[in-house]
């Protein structure tokens, strides 16, 4: 449930009326916006009076919301949310967020160059796989510890912002010095995981599950922030359909989806959507066009030889090629 106040109400009515809903077992989550403050009841609203909300002279609609997830709702926050971590890096908010980097960090001359690289073509954070979730076991695994240090020393080098992905809770104390957590498709229901994540203070990555639902995506989403982080990024990467001829599916539809359901800003992967280098530009600019917040691309010094994802990796020079087209269009889909 949800209730609209009207304008100019006082923090002293808000807490007087909150009690109401404390004598009924109902936490109540408090928003304040440009143009109104939204309270969110959490929890069982089956005994909240609808007519007696109504009565009240603070009151200016409320409202029952049949969705599961509260917290990562839109019409719980109407505005929307911006992750935003200084120095010109920043996630929603009207502008389109380049993060790039390696699949996987293979040493500190390819991951320092790289971030040079990217930075210089205009993306905004580095990525770059330290703990590498792999689908065989005898797969390389990434640099783990070692591959953290040297995408912190890339980043003392640059100055990017490094988002990486975490693979399990015991990891966290590794991940203390780490700008942008990421969890993988594989972990997006790690339930355990994701409400370990709740209790950190930085933005949190969500990639959606191979075969998971736009609203297994929010749910997931809510276990974090109902933890009590809410700085979420949700990431559409593709999902596995009967399709052979590309390594996923891309939904773009998902994109526009999510954006109405959810204040939470959307990434896109197009890379591990198409599995194939020459996929990336078409796919990044159909994100672009369909609304996404920023886009996640792997970018390789030498993708023949790449110790993982090689295929889906562009070059940095296809990388600038790509960024320079996708700033031209930035103000004609964003609006600007």
């Amino acid at each position: 449930m949800i209730i609209v106040l009207k304008p100019q109400v006082t923090e002293q009515q808000i807490a007087e009326f909150s009690r109401y809903f404390a004598d009924h077992g109902v936490r109540v989550n408090k928003w304040v916006g440009e143009q109104s403050t939204v309270l969110g009841l959490l929890g069982d609203t089956t005994g909240i009076d609808t007519d007696y909300i109504l009565a009240q002279s603070i009151v200016e609609d409320v409202r029952r919301v049949q969705e599961p997830y509260k917290k990562a709702n839109r019409k719980f926050h109407p505005d929307d949310t911006v992750i935003d971590l200084g120095n010109g890096a920043k996630i929603g908010g009207g502008s389109l967020a380049l993060i790039a980097g390696p699949c996987s960090v293979e040493s500190e001359e390819q991951i320092v160059q790289l971030a040079k690289d990217v930075k210089a073509a205009g993306a905004n954070f580095l990525r770059g796989g330290a703990f590498k979730p792999r689908t065989s076991p005898y797969a390389f695994q990434g640099l783990r510890a070692e591959g953290l240090e040297l995408l912190r020393h890339a980043r003392r080098e640059t100055g990017l912002p490094i988002v990486t992905e975490i693979m399990s809770a015991s990891h966290l104390v590794l991940f203390e010095d780490v700008d942008v957590i990421q969890v993988g498709a594989r972990n997006m229901q790690n339930f355990e995981l994701l409400k370990e994540l709740g209790k950190v203070d930085k933005p949190i990555l969500l990639k959606r599950g191979l075969s998971s639902t736009i609203e297994e995506l929010l749910m997931s989403a809510e276990y974090i922030m109902a933890s009590g982080n809410e700085k979420v990024i949700l990431c559409e990467r593709g999902i596995r359909t009967f399709e052979t001829m590309t390594r996923n599916t891309l939904d773009i539809s998902a994109i526009p989806l999510l954006k109405k359901l959810s204040h939470l800003p959307v990434v896109v992967d197009p890379s591990h959507a198409g599995g194939k280098a020459e996929l990336v530009p078409a796919l990044s600019l159909a994100a672009l066009a369909a609304g996404a917040d920023g886009l996640i691309i792997e970018v390789h010094n030498d993708p023949p030889h790449a110790l993982s994802d090689g295929a889906q990796s562009l070059t940095p020079e296809q990388f600038a090629e790509l960024a320079k087209h996708l700033r031209e269009l930035e103000p004609v889909f964003k609006g600007q």
